[in-house]
């Protein structure tokens, strides 16, 4: 376990990092500028810094040169972006990053970097590393170019009556067996919705909250579960504790 602070102007992106961080076993703090950023450096003492390169009033080239000039790069740093070029890269290496991702980044690429990060991190700290080539584009994305819509939770779907014009399926859930209803004179889209949000739920309830193994049994790919809960509003830190 580690200590890791995300810095991203894009509330949907540190959330989502923060997610699948935290599901690793991680402690993840976040900041969305330059000046929270520098805050919780000095607060937290990460392990790891995520840092995005372009944020509103200080990018993220800037505060690595800034730590990098007042001996506060003690910790490795990769940056993340998906609109810089090859030669902000570059020069974000010979400042003293470890790693460069361009988004959207894909999970595979986060996590093998974050490893290494670690790992690199428990060797003597180095000022100036050797410049290194960036990482070539990610073909797998964790989520779309930052987008809110894709990311946050859209509003519960109402709750539905048990009419005669209602279709039930058993849906036992751990620890306690329960029905899920939905009107047949729903649209078809909120009916899905209701169903999946179920769904869902009756899963996570199951697996004590264990994104990895609701991914196992749902058949899905965890990148895509993470943005399927946002979308239905599915909390499951919240579904677990429920089922503790």
């Amino acid at each position: 376990m580690a200590n890791i602070l995300v810095v991203d102007d894009e509330m949907g992106i540190r959330e989502l990092l923060s997610e699948i961080l935290g599901d690793e076993g991680h402690v993840v703090t976040t900041a969305e500028n330059a000046h929270q950023a520098r805050t919780e450096r000095a607060a937290a003492k990460p392990d790891l810094v995520l840092l995005d390169i372009w944020m509103p009033d200080t990018d993220g080239v800037t505060l690595l040169k800034e730590w990098q000039r007042d001996g506060l790069l003690t910790m490795p740093v990769i940056m993340m972006s998906g609109h810089a070029t090859i030669d902000t890269a570059v020069e974000a290496t010979r400042i003293g990053a470890l790693n460069f991702l361009e988004k959207p980044i894909s999970l595979q690429k986060l996590l093998k970097a974050v490893q290494q990060g670690l790992s690199r991190g428990q060797e003597p700290a180095r000022t100036a590393p050797p410049v290194r080539a960036p990482i070539a584009p990610i073909d797998q994305p964790i989520s779309r170019p930052l987008d809110h819509a894709a990311v946050t939770p859209q509003p519960a779907a109402p709750a539905y009556s048990n009419t005669p014009a209602a279709v039930a399926a058993p849906l036992p859930s751990a620890p306690d067996a329960h029905f899920f209803s939905a009107s047949f004179d729903l649209p078809l889209r909120e009916a899905r919705d209701a169903f999946e949000r179920a769904y869902f739920e009756h899963h996570l309830g199951r697996e004590g909250g264990s994104m990895t193994r609701v991914a196992e049994k749902t058949g899905l790919e965890r990148t895509h579960l993470y943005r399927k809960l946002k979308q239905l509003g599915v909390e499951p830190g919240k579904i677990a504790k429920r089922g503790a």
